[in-house]
Formats: structure tokens, sequence, C-alpha cells
């Protein structure tokens, strides 16, 4: 189905409306599609509501690295929220338009709420690097103060970098086509729909990568090469399978969350194409964010025995 632009227009003649490309136009492929997303996007939901729940309402969770893992539950669920529903929806109906207004706002909190989890995850390193490298200082450098600001400064840079970024792009004219190829407002998809030279909206994009993927990703492989080398040295062999253990669901998390982005965002513009663009935002709008439940509570006995503990009070209650 072709969208008529000029209907979408106004008098200036810059796009006020788009439409998403259909995924195909074999009704099963798109069924069978939306219900794979759907179950992930459920499972996605419920692991880290329950993440949170299960921080929140245990006291003996009430220490930094639950802090920061709460708060990493949290942002999963505004990320696949941001994106999800609409793609869902894009799947099984005709009705696959979304305003200017409405792109600029999924944009804007996909923005948010990613590049708040790279800082997030950073944070989370630094609270492991201090926990293992300088236990005896740990508990005044990880204060529940540090704690809040860290989260907060997290928060406040994905805000202040999401808000720029969507309105220098939707500060430009969209001439048509109004199609986007891709399954939700993403920054190189509606650039690549944008009238005249976009080579500095491109330029801060790619800055915007680098800081907010990059520097956060240095500090984590910092972090950890020095968490390595103080492992290696530990006397007990139970000290450093402990500390191995809580590091390397960290930095599976990590792995995927910044492999995914990298490889979206990093890449010489030559090589991007709608194909690969929308398989590899399929998977980091979804699976990262329905593994980090199961990497997190499956890996650590701490999360498994509060988890039991609230779904047992719960069923008492029922």
């Amino acid at each position: 189905m072709s969208f008529n632009c000029s209907l979408w227009q106004d008098n200036s003649m810059s796009v006020k409306y788009f439409a998403f490309v259909k995924f195909s136009e074999v009704t099963e492929q798109c069924f069978l599609l939306f219900t794979l997303i759907l179950l992930m996007f459920l499972a996605s939901l419920t692991g880290n509501a329950l993440i949170a729940l299960v921080i929140w309402t245990n006291p003996t969770l009430h220490t930094p690295m639950y802090f920061f893992l709460a708060n990493l539950s949290l942002l999963e669920i505004g990320y696949t929220c941001s994106t999800i529903p609409k793609m869902l929806q894009n799947l099984v109906s005709e009705a696959r338009g979304i305003s200017r207004e409405g792109c600029a706002t999924q944009m804007f909190f996909f923005a948010l709420f990613g590049i708040s989890e790279c800082y997030l995850l950073a944070a989370m390193a630094f609270d492991r690097y201090t926990a293992i490298c300088s236990p005896l200082h740990y508990a005044t450098r990880m204060s529940r103060g540090v704690c809040v600001h860290l989260a907060m400064v997290s928060w406040g840079v994905g805000c202040i970098i999401g808000l720029g970024q969507t309105n220098y792009i939707f500060s430009l004219d969209f001439c048509g086509p109004c199609e986007i190829d891709h399954f939700f407002c993403d920054l190189l998809p509606i650039l690549a729909l944008a009238c005249g030279d976009t080579s500095h909206n491109e330029a801060a994009v790619f800055i915007a990568a680098i800081l907010c993927i990059s520097s956060p990703f240095l500090l984590i492989i910092a972090s950890y090469g020095r968490i390595l080398a103080a492992v290696l040295i530990m006397p007990s062999p139970e000290g450093r399978r402990k500390a191995l253990s809580t590091c390397s669901s960290h930095l599976l998390v990590v792995t995927l969350f910044y492999g995914s982005g990298s490889v979206t965002y990093l890449r010489p513009k030559a090589s991007h194409s709608p194909g690969v663009d929308k398989f590899l935002a399929l998977f980091y709008t979804v699976v990262p964010s329905m593994l980090n439940p199961v990497i997190y509570s499956l890996r650590n006995k701490e999360v498994k025995t509060a988890l039991r503990r609230t779904l047992g009070k719960k069923s008492n209650l029922i």
C-alpha cells in the first residue's frame, strides 16, 4: 500500500503525518511476528516489574547493587513500552500512521530510556568495582546519597540528550516520502526522510552515540579490568567464584545492550540498510529487556530467595 504524502502536508509543504512501512504483505508472517513480539513483550514487562517489586519490598535487598538493578528494571519497562505497543499495532492493523508530534514523542522517550540505561550500566560497573577493589571504603563511597545522585545523573543525561536530539531532528522540514521504513521513530530512519542537508544532524547523532555508548562502555571495560586484576589475586577460591558470578551477570547484560547499540549507531552510513536496521532494532528493543530479569534472578540467590518470599506472601493473601 502506498501513501499519498500530499494529504499530510501543511501550507509549507512539510509532512505532518508519517506511516510505517508494512512489514510484509503476507498476513501469516505478520501474525507470527506479532505473536512472538507480544509474548516477549509480556515476558519483559512481567519479569522487570517483578524484579523492581521484589527489590523495593524486601529490606534485605536495599543495597546499592539492587538499587541500581531496580532502576534498570524501570528503565527497561519504559524502554519497551515506548516502542513495542506501536510496533504491535503496525503488524496487525492498516492504521499504521503516526503524527509528527507523536513520532517526536516516541523518539524522545526511546532516547531517554536508552541513553539513561547506558549510563546506569556504567554506574553499576562502578559499584561492583568499589565493592571488590575498595571493600573497606564501600559504605562511604557508595552511600545512599551517592547512589541516588548517580541514578539521577543517568536519568538526567538521558532526558537532556534525548530532548536535544529530538528537537534538533524535528526542527527540519520533511518534504516526503512520508513512509518510515522501520518499526518505530528511530533517529536515523526519520533523518532519512528530511529534506535538505542533514549532515550536521547525522554528525550530532554520531557524537551522541560516542558520548552515550562508547564513553560509558570504556568506563565499564576499565572498571572490569581492575576488577579482574583484583579477583585473580584473591586468596579465597570462594571469594573469587562469588565475585566472578556477580560480575558475569552484569557483563552479559552490558554485552547484549552495548553490542546491539554499537552496531546500530556507530556503523558507517554506507553500511546501513533498512532490513538489517529493522532486525537490529527488533533485537535491541526486545531481547535484552526480556533477558535481564532472567540473567539477574537465575544467577542470584538473594533475588531468588526474595522472589519466593514475595510470591509466597501474595499466594497466602489470595
